[in-house]
């Protein structure tokens, strides 16, 4: 993919083509920070507030930074359907995307990015294949990393013990052996090159979504 060397200026039908962007990418990708500046610099951006069992921290609030669910209410909405994806974080809570936190504000004209697991991504394709709406606005984004830079990114980072390192890239292995399965790979260099990528994924998905209306 080549990059777009210009800051993230839109046209009138960017603004006005509402798409989903999926991202996903090993940990230490850089994946949550490029979602943080979609919403900053992009126009049209919210990011998806998921879902989570796990208590607020302090500052949190519902509704904003994640849907605060009991166990139990989690169960319920799982039961329901209710869900495009969820998982188990290191077995202690679970973590999920209400089907309603993507599809209302798609309705609505408003464009939306969220990182994901590998795992999370091929629910929300499924779902795709049933939901016209959500087929047509959503693109799939894998921020690759080779497995040396992902080590020394994890190093100079300087929070993980080595065991936990090694963890990490046994995971982070698994994932990049997905990445020809997404819709766009971003291959990782500086922050500001992969932004620049993402802002060129960004123009392509709205160009095939105006093009498909």
């Amino acid at each position: 993919m080549s990059l777009v060397p210009a800051a993230p200026a839109s046209s009138s039908t960017e603004t006005a083509t509402p798409v989903l962007l999926v991202l996903a990418g090993p940990a230490g990708s850089g994946k949550t920070t490029l979602c943080e500046r979609a919403v900053r610099e992009l126009p049209g951006f919210s990011r998806v507030v998921t879902t989570t069992t796990r208590p607020p921290r302090p500052g949190e609030v519902n509704g904003v930074h994640y849907h605060f669910l009991s166990p139990a209410q989690f169960d319920e909405r799982v039961a329901a359907g209710a869900f495009l994806e969820w998982a188990w974080v290191h077995q202690q809570n679970r973590y999920g995307t209400l089907a309603s936190s993507v599809m209302e504000p798609l309705a609505a004209g408003r464009s939306l990015i969220i990182n994901v697991d590998v795992q999370g991504v091929g629910n929300f394709r499924r779902a795709a294949a049933a939901d016209a709406l959500l087929r047509r606005h959503l693109a799939t984004v894998f921020i690759n990393v080779p497995l040396a830079e992902l080590r020394q990114r994890m190093i100079d980072r300087g929070q993980d013990s080595v065991g936990e390192i090694e963890r990490r890239l046994g995971t982070a292995q698994r994932e990049l052996a997905e990445a020809a399965s997404f819709d766009y790979r971003i291959e990782s260099r500086s922050r500001d090159e992969d932004f620049a990528a993402l802002v060129e994924v960004w123009r392509a998905v709205c160009a095939r979504v105006a093009s498909a209306a």
